[in-house]
């Protein structure tokens, strides 16, 4: 889905751990090297023993990878694909992700692709009212509020920038891996098996006291903790949402490369919301997402309603009018939700068994109502990283998560269900739209965990909206 508060600042809970790095050299052409192949040496032999095993070289798992291996752990890090691989995503990257990412080394780097700068951030409502809403003048200035780039960019950058640390500090780097099973001894997770190339490939098996789940919703890992091991659901309707991604060229109102995002809750997909996100160079990340357990009141799949609203929507269809798809973007994936589940210790779910953690998706930690899921992931990459140094138990690793994310996750559901009222998102975004002090307010809740709390105060919001 797309992505609203990727630009929350850096959580005061979540401290990543700062090392003292120089901006790595690249020896590589500048020009989209990002679509080039990543050296990562040689397979380990079958038995090989780690002091952790990363399962998933996303920006998750290339993080707690990186974190890892700064700290002089020896890693081995596991990617089914092979580099360079697209990821379906919204594309956004913002100030939560930023911090890890100047921490991990590659922010300098990142800046010096191309991509978007992101200034600020345009609703619309059912009705057509329309709202922008700037992000904190102090963060622009200082490239902290956030970039839009096309992931296979962005997740290259860090997997290469794992691969050089988890390597010289000792560990392995292995592509193309598929896990086939993950190894348990007396309720204990003591390594995985995996197999190399293919489904004839050759398997081997590796050991390590800690497993990071880190491969995305289906983690092999993931399904291991929540449905073997717990009998619990990987797939939960109501808290999951399918999207859908193309890229466009030439859509008006999308030049440049720097402005604003834009969020459209339309009637169509309503009660999910249309994106448009600049990546630069006229080109455009267009995309839809809706909950999973509202998807049967639709008659048509997401891409059929997309397309739709694309042709024949009165907001859209000019600016849509000289515009070209793309050929072979247009995909679908799937993004487990973040949100509380009632009557349940571990929230959002069992993210830990002995020996293992899980991160990111894995531990089912997009953001319900903006779909972000890269800050999250970065985030509980370093928190599981810290936990593996210290060597915690998982429950104290499951009670910081949930400290650090949680609060933000909550009020995210309650404005996820918020914006299921059509009349609600109408009146308020109108409102916004005449008000400058509504328009400062959504930028604090934009910047803030404590101003968006502020939204579920009612009198808050009767002294703020209607005074």
């Amino acid at each position: 889905m797309g992505l609203v508060k990727i630009f929350t600042l850096p959580s005061q809970h979540v401290t990543p751990i700062l090392f003292c790095l120089n901006v790595y050299e690249c020896s590589m052409a500048e020009s989209e090297f990002w679509k080039g192949t990543i050296d990562t040496g040689p397979v380990p032999e079958t038995d090989s023993s780690y002091d952790c095993i990363v399962v998933g070289g996303g920006p998750g798992g290339s993080a707690a990878a990186s974190y890892l291996a700064m700290q002089g752990k020896s890693v081995l890090l596991l990617e089914k694909g092979i580099w360079p691989r697209d990821k379906i995503c919204g594309d956004a990257v913002g100030g939560k992700s930023l911090s890890h990412v100047s921490a991990l080394g590659v922010k300098t780097r990142l800046e010096a692709t191309p991509h978007f700068r992101v200034t600020g951030i345009v609703f619309s409502s059912p009705n057509g009212s329309e709202v922008t809403v700037p992000l904190p003048e102090e963060d622009v200035a200082r490239l902290e509020a956030g970039y839009s780039l096309p992931r296979e960019q962005f997740d290259w950058l860090l997997f290469e920038r794992a691969t050089e640390l988890v390597r010289k500090n000792g560990g392995s780097v292995v592509q193309g891996a598929t896990v086939t099973e993950v190894f348990e001894s007396d309720q204990k997770i003591t390594g995985v098996q995996v197999r190399i190339g293919g489904k004839r490939g050759e398997v081997l098996h590796f050991h390590a006291p800690w497993t990071i789940g880190a491969g995305g919703d289906r983690c092999p890992v993931a399904k291991k903790i929540v449905k073997e091991m717990n009998g619990g659901d990987l797939i939960e309707k109501m808290h999951y949402c399918g999207g859908y991604r193309e890229y466009w060229s030439g859509v008006k109102g999308c030049e440049g490369d720097a402005g604003n995002i834009e969020i459209h809750f339309v009637d169509g997909i309503i009660p999910g919301y249309f994106w448009l996100f600049p990546i630069g160079g006229g080109k455009v990340n267009v995309g839809s997402g809706l909950v999973f357990g509202l998807m049967n009141k639709k008659k048509k799949k997401l891409k059929a309603l997309q397309a739709e609203v694309i042709a024949n929507h009165p907001s859209f269809k000019d600016r849509f009018a000289d515009a070209e798809m793309i050929k072979g973007s247009g995909k679908g994936w799937q993004l487990p939700f973040g949100s509380p589940r009632k009557g349940r210790i571990n929230q959002p779910r069992k993210a830990y068994a002995d020996g293992a953690l899980l991160i990111g998706d894995a531990a089912s930690l997009v953001d319900p109502f903006s779909g972000e899921g890269v800050g999250n992931a970065l985030v509980s990459g370093e928190i599981a990283a810290r936990h593996v140094i210290q060597n915690n138990g998982g429950s104290d690793y499951q009670e910081e998560l949930w400290a650090a994310l949680g609060p933000e996750l909550s009020n995210s559901f309650k404005m996820q269900k918020m914006s299921q009222r059509k009349w609600l998102l109408n009146w308020f975004v109108k409102k916004a739209s005449k008000k400058p002090v509504i328009q400062e307010m959504m930028t604090e809740m934009i910047a803030s965990k404590e101003a968006q709390e502020n939204l579920h105060s009612k009198w808050f919001l009767v002294k703020t909206l209607l005074f």
